[in-house]
């Protein structure tokens, strides 16, 4: 399966963007280990409650945006019987990765397609599921992704976003941001074998993101309704759901 390339959004390789996409093209080879090791596998049965949230038995087609090496597809996949999944990345790299995953899945239909997030190559209400795990604080443009997001999905269909935000228990605060802060970048950094220090941007990014409430507001402003939210792990994980009216 090749990947698909869309150079509407990704040409420019100036400014944060093309930044971001060489820093996650640099740690790709080991993206996947990394994940279970810092996070002590628990990234896993969050994708699997994020599948859970946007679930519906007439679920047949989905949109897996900042798709990464596409651990959320993969969720997504183990669920369907029938339908065709789209897993979408900015960077080659991430999506060359997801390829063996889509492949353990002959039963279905799948495409990848390397493609911005703020301007995706599908027609408006394309999708059942639009959804993103832990990439859409990397858009430079959030409101911009997030319309994107609600654009690409059909009337009656949903959005989920699934991503970190900062603890609401104040003693498993402290703990969490001192491990955020100062151990997971150390780790990464070794583990990894990067020059380009990809796991201390990572706290930053998080700590620099919407709060769960504001998200809930801007996945509004993008028109969706009845947005909701789920708070895992005291708070530091979110899924947001929306439907397209």
């Amino acid at each position: 399966m090749a990947v698909v390339v869309h150079q509407r959004g990704i040409e420019d390789k100036s400014g944060q963007s093309a930044a971001i996409q060489r820093m996650f093209s640099s740690i790709a080879a080991r993206y996947d280990f990394l994940n279970r090791f810092l996070s002590l596998g628990i990234d896993k049965s969050w994708r699997k409650k994020a599948v859970d949230e946007a679930w519906r038995d007439s679920t047949k087609t989905i949109l897996d945006v900042c798709a990464g090496t596409g651990d959320l597809s993969l969720a997504f996949m183990e669920r369907m019987k029938t339908g065709r999944i789209t897993v979408s990345d900015f960077c080659y790299e991430m999506l060359e990765l997801a390829q063996p995953k889509l492949d353990r899945h002959q039963h279905l239909q799948s495409e990848l397609v390397q493609a911005d997030a703020t301007c995706l190559p599908f027609r408006s209400g394309k999708f059942d599921v639009v959804g993103a795990a832990f990439g859409i604080r990397n858009v430079t443009d959030l409101d911009a992704g997030i319309f994107e997001m609600a654009r690409v999905a059909r009337a009656g269909g949903r959005v989920v976003i699934l991503e970190f935000s900062q603890p609401d228990n104040s003693i498993f605060s402290a703990v969490y941001l001192f491990y955020f802060k100062h151990i997971l970048p150390l780790l990464g950094r070794l583990l990894s074998g990067s020059h380009i220090d990809a796991y201390r941007y990572l706290p930053k990014s998080v700590l620099a993101f919407a709060t769960a409430e504001e998200l809930k507001s801007r996945m509004e402003l993008a028109g969706l309704v009845d947005v909701s939210y789920r708070k895992l792990m005291c708070g530091a994980v979110s899924i947001h759901v929306g439907n397209k009216s």
